[in-house]
C-alpha cells in the first residue's frame, strides 16, 4: 500500500512569517508574531516539532531544501517551526536583523564572542560582568590565543585608554552583575563604533522590552533566557539578538558549533515570551517599592537598584532603559554568617541560584566592589523579586530582620 507524505518544503518559513503593523506595541507583538504559524497549524501555539531527521519524497526534494536551509524545514538541528516562532517573537519586539537561539545564556555569549574574535586578537570586557563570562575568556577564549582585559566600565577614558590597536570587541553587561552600576552605553557604542570594534550588550537585566543597546547601535545584545524570558524557572535557554555587518558571521558561527535549542525548551521559552510584559511589569514595580522600604532600614547600608531616584546610576538608567526588572542588591550591615542567618530566616524567598522566575529569591555575595560601611562588617544581599503579593515580601524581610538582628 502506498502513502502520500505532505513535503517539508510545505512548511517554509517565509510563508508562515507575517510582518506586524510597525507600530504595533511590544505587547501585541508578542501575541501576534507568529499569526502566520496559527494559519498553518490551527493552534494558539506552535506544536513542539520533536525530530532530528526529517522525511523526503524524492532525492531532488531533499537537496532543494538543504540548498534553502535557512528556510525550510530540514534537520532538527537547524531550526523548526517551534523554534521559528520564538525567534520570529524575539525579533519583533527588539528590532534585531537575526535572533540566535543557544541551550543556556552562557552558550550564547560564548557563540557571541567567538564569532567576531579570532587568534591574536584582544576583547575589552567591562568590570562587574557575570563572572561565568570572565572565566570563559580567561579560562577559554585564552587557549585559542584571544586576549582580554577588564576595565572600569564607568569611566570613557579608561575604556578609551585600554583599546589596543587589535581591539576587535568590546563587552558590557548593564547593569553590572550583583552590584548593578549602570554605565554610558551610548557613550561606550559610540566609542567603539567609531573605531570600528564590535559591541556586545548582555541586557537579560533588561529583557528585549526595556533594552535599547540595538537601537544605540551595539552589534549584539545578549540574553539569558533562563530568566525573565522563560520566567518560570523550568527552562534553560539563551539568545543573541544582532544587526550589522557581523549577524551573518554569528549565524555561520552557530552552525558550526552544532549550536541548537530543544524544541521543548523553545516552546516553553515562547510560552513565558507570551506573559512578559505583565510579569516584568508587576515584578519591577514591586522590587522598585521594596528597595526603597529597605533603604529606610537601619541595618541596610545601601540599596542597589539603578531606578531608585538617588541612585549614583539612575540618570544612566533613565537613559538607556525603557523600564527596570525585578533584580537588586543591597548591602546588610552583617559578616557573611549572619547574611546567611538572614537569607535563610526568610519564608518567600528560597535561596537559589538564577533569578527572573515566578518566584522571588535570595542569594548572599562578599562585599566586592559594592559601597561598604566605613566601620563594621558588610555582605551583599541580592533579591529576585517575584510575583507575590509584596506586601508579603516585605513582611518576609521584616521578620527576618528581627529574627536575625533582634
Amino acid at each position: 500500500m502506498s502513502t502520500t507524505r505532505l513535503s517539508p518544503l510545505l512548511i517554509d518559513r517565509r510563508q508562515l512569517h507575517h510582518p506586524l503593523d510597525a507600530e504595533a506595541s511590544a505587547e501585541t507583538a508578542l501575541i501576534h508574531a507568529d499569526h502566520g504559524m496559527r494559519e498553518a497549524f490551527g493552534t494558539p501555539n506552535p506544536p513542539v516539532f520533536r525530530t532530528s531527521t526529517v522525511l523526503f519524497e524524492t532525492q531532488a526534494d531533499f537537496e532543494h531544501a538543504h540548498h534553502e536551509q535557512d528556510h525550510a524545514f530540514v534537520y532538527g538541528r537547524v531550526g523548526s517551526p517551534t523554534s521559528w516562532a520564538l525567534e520570529d517573537a524575539l525579533r519583533a519586539i527588539s528590532g534585531a536583523e537575526l535572533a540566535v537561539l543557544a541551550p543556556s545564556g552562557l552558550a550564547a555569549i560564548h557563540v557571541a564572542l567567538a564569532s567576531v574574535l579570532g587568534t591574536g586578537e584582544h576583547v575589552l570586557v567591562t568590570a562587574g560582568v557575570y563572572s561565568p563570562t570572565e572565566r570563559l575568556c580567561r579560562e577559554t577564549l585564552s587557549r585559542f590565543g584571544i586576549r582580554h582585559s577588564i576595565v572600569d566600565g564607568l569611566s570613557l577614558p579608561a575604556i578609551e585608554a585600554a583599546l589596543q590597536p587589535d581591539t576587535r570587541a568590546l563587552y558590557v553587561e548593564s547593569p553590572a552583575s550583583n552590584t548593578l552600576e549602570v554605565p554610558d552605553l551610548q557613550a561606550i557604542i559610540a566609542l567603539a563604533r567609531a573605531r570600528g570594534i564590535a559591541v556586545l550588550s548582555d541586557d537579560t537585566w533588561a529583557t528585549p522590552l526595556y533594552a535599547r543597546s540595538l537601537e544605540f547601535g551595539a552589534d549584539f545584545s545578549i540574553h539569558a533566557a533562563t530568566k525573565y524570558i522563560v520566567g518560570h524557572s523550568d527552562a534553560m535557554a539563551g539568545v543573541v539578538l544582532a544587526q550589522g555587518p557581523h549577524a551573518a558571521r554569528l549565524l555561520q558561527t552557530a552552525r558550526n558549533f552544532g549550536l541548537c535549542l530543544a524544541p521543548d525548551e523553545a516552546y516553553l521559552a515562547l510560552r513565558g515570551l507570551r506573559t512578559l510584559p505583565v510579569r516584568l511589569r508587576q515584578q519591577g514595580e514591586s522590587a522598585l517599592a521594596l528597595a526603597a522600604w529597605l533603604a529606610q532600614q537601619p541595618q541596610v547600608h545601601a540599596v542597589l537598584h539603578p531606578a531608585l531616584p538617588g541612585n549614583p546610576h539612575h540618570a544612566n538608567w533613565q537613559r538607556n532603559f525603557r523600564g527596570s526588572s525585578g533584580l537588586f542588591s543591597f548591602v546588610l550591615r552583617a559578616d557573611k554568617d549572619k547574611a546567611s542567618a538572614f537569607a535563610s530566616a526568610l519564608r518567600y524567598f528560597a535561596v537559589g541560584a538564577s533569578w527572573g522566575g515566578y518566584e522571588s529569591l535570595v542569594r548572599v555575595y562578599p562585599p566586592a566592589s559594592a559601597p561598604i560601611p566605613e566601620e563594621g562588617p558588610a555582605s551583599l544581599v541580592r533579591l529576585s523579586i517575584g510575583l507575590e503579593n509584596p506586601d508579603d515580601l516585605r513582611a518576609d524581610l521584616q521578620q527576618a530582620f528581627t529574627q536575625t538582628f533582634g
